[in-house]
């Protein structure tokens, strides 16, 4: 298995509940991406977190209203359990060979090794093992932008789950262009509501923000993080 850096920090479940997003308060893509792709939440909504999660996602909420009124945090993912994620790892790998005109019964083992960095550059591997979960899974983890008063989403120069170097947090940090120079102000605007909330930032992707899980723990230099893998019944 493909190792991160963020799979060293030990886990010390605090085992606090995930709890349904009140959806009234935020914005949201309907219906939920991944389920328009087919995954499967066996009947469940996929607007979960845990309870301090949502209780940090609700304050960042509350002070984006105060600085830009009207505006809203729209979700586009949160808890994911593991059969999701294998699910959209697979659906990603299928989707850059398709990109790229290859066929997946023919490719080298040097070509699949590469289509699979590629992949694992956006997305965590889908594990099973306790003290390696794919962040998403421990209901720690959420997927974000911004949408503004009239409910048009902020735009941020880049598409969510893109792999591309734009989906870096600042990739436009030196850019003289105008345009340009406006998507980096915008990402920083949702990366400061989350921060102040005490969420960290994906260092390589300009969406997604955790607080309590491993990756969260080693942005922050804590020596533990406090939410795991959820096991569902």
């Amino acid at each position: 298995m493909m190792m991160k850096p963020y799979h060293n920090i030990p886990i010390e479940d605090c085992h606090e509940p995930l709890v349904a997003i009140p959806l009234e308060k935020f914005a949201v893509e309907s219906p939920h991406p991944y389920q328009k792709l087919g995954a499967n939440y066996n009947n469940k909504s996929p607007y979960y977190l845990r309870q301090g999660v949502l209780n940090a996602l609700l304050k960042a909420q509350t002070d984006l209203e105060q600085e830009y009124p009207g505006w809203k945090i729209q979700i586009f993912d949160a808890y994911r359990p593991v059969e999701v994620q294998q699910f959209m790892v697979d659906y990603t790998f299928d989707l850059v060979i398709k990109k790229q005109g290859l066929n997946r019964g023919q490719l080298s083992s040097e070509q699949e090794k590469t289509l699979w960095e590629k992949v694992y550059q956006i997305w965590a591997i889908p594990s099973k093992n306790p003290a390696t979960p794919p962040p998403h899974s421990t209901g720690a983890a959420i997927d974000i932008t911004l949408v503004d008063e009239t409910g048009k989403i902020i735009n941020m120069g880049g598409e969510i789950d893109e792999l591309s170097p734009r989906s870096h947090p600042n990739y436009y940090v030196n850019s003289t262009d105008k345009i340009e120079c406006l998507y980096h102000q915008q990402r920083e605007i949702l990366n400061k509501i989350m921060t102040k909330a005490g969420f960290s930032r994906h260092p390589g992707e300009w969406w997604h923000f955790s607080l309590g899980d491993q990756m969260w723990a080693l942005q922050m230099n804590q020596k533990t993080a406090f939410y795991g893998r959820i096991i569902e019944d």
